[in-house]
């Protein structure tokens, strides 16, 4: 589940403690190129303000224009009991076309009514300790539970009861405060990361002063075995300084955390990883994880080049370990 859903839930919360009435909607199933996966989050409130996205825009409008209806409608099904629904889009090649949705795709959606909002403030705060929820809801009654679950598991979907899985959201720990650390933080709140940043030189720490950007006291090593590392952290050492990088790499390379990198030549990587393993006796399998030189290799040369190469590697590794998620548990991504 993408931290955009958790934004959705966040905003359909705040939207009910305004004393607005909200409808959630969930990509339950996809057929042909359909524009999001299932699992997908779109809340709409009654005025028509929408957060999220189920079609990339091809059937928001038409979900809009329903959900305002129904509010002002006491006798629509929906309304009257409270309890989910199920919509569809693009049956037909006809309807297909009308919505604009591309090569014939198709949508099959859940609508549920926002009643009760004690299990959003539990899953956000949940997933705000890093923490894998999954929700399950029942179309029969709108009973919704929650569970703390593993990673791996995706959205299901029987006709009666659906399940999703709301992850933690994804994080960065930048070792570095210097000016491509700065770069790579701006570019990755902008990604929606949470970004966190270690430097023990207080001249490069105290230039720091970024919003939504957390510095974080302490060496490095310390700091990322405090911050136990799970498959949503990327941590990335960008000092330069082998006194701080090292030792925050060996703790991170035998963390959890789904991205290491490190700034540095190739012939300091190979330097690097030999000290590793001669003296912090690293395995093998746990060296293959360090990319390095960090980023991609598009012949970037300043500092917000640079930051650009190591968030487009962290976005496309991530993205790879979610696609072979999904095909490992069968969760099909049009």
């Amino acid at each position: 589940m993408e931290s955009l859903d958790l934004k959705v839930l966040a905003d359909a919360l705040a939207w009910k403690q305004t004393g607005h009435a909200v409808t959630l909607v969930t990509v339950v199933e996809t057929w042909g190129s359909a524009p999001r996966p299932p699992g997908a989050l779109l809340a709409v409130r009654d005025d028509g303000l929408v957060s999220g996205s189920v079609s990339g825009g091809c059937v928001e409008d038409d979900l809009i224009a329903r959900t305002k209806a129904s509010f002002k409608n006491p006798t629509d099904p929906g309304t009257a009991t409270g309890l989910p629904s199920m919509i569809a889009y693009g049956v037909t090649k006809d309807e297909a076309a009308r919505f604009g949705l591309p090569c014939g795709g198709t949508l099959r959606l859940v609508q549920e009514p926002l009643l009760e909002t004690g299990w959003v403030q539990e899953l956000l705060q949940r997933t705000a300790q890093h923490r894998l929820v999954s929700r399950t809801l029942r179309l029969s009654t709108g009973e919704v539970t929650l569970e703390d679950t593993v990673r791996g598991q995706a959205m299901d979907f029987d006709g009666s009861v659906l399940r999703t899985v709301f992850g933690p959201k994804w994080r960065i720990l930048l070792i570095g405060a210097g000016q491509l650390s700065q770069a790579v933080a701006s570019m990755a709140s902008l990604l929606d990361f949470e970004v966190l940043v270690c430097d023990p030189r207080e001249e490069y720490a105290a230039t720091l002063n970024m919003q939504g950007v957390q510095r974080i006291e302490g060496m490095p090593d310390d700091v990322v075995r405090e911050l136990m590392p799970d498959a949503h952290t990327a941590i990335v050492a960008l000092t330069h300084d082998p006194k701080l990088d090292d030792m925050a790499l060996l703790e991170a390379l035998k963390s959890a955390a789904f991205y290491v990198g490190a700034l540095g030549s190739r012939r300091n990587q190979e330097a690097r990883k030999q000290r590793l393993a001669e003296h912090f006796d690293l395995s093998e399998q746990e060296l293959a994880r360090l990319h390095g030189p960090v980023g991609l290799r598009l012949g970037a040369k300043t500092p917000a080049e640079i930051a650009v190469t190591i968030l487009a590697e962290i976005v496309q590794v991530k993205n790879l370990a979610t696609m072979a998620q999904s095909t490992s548990t069968g969760c099909a991504l049009s």
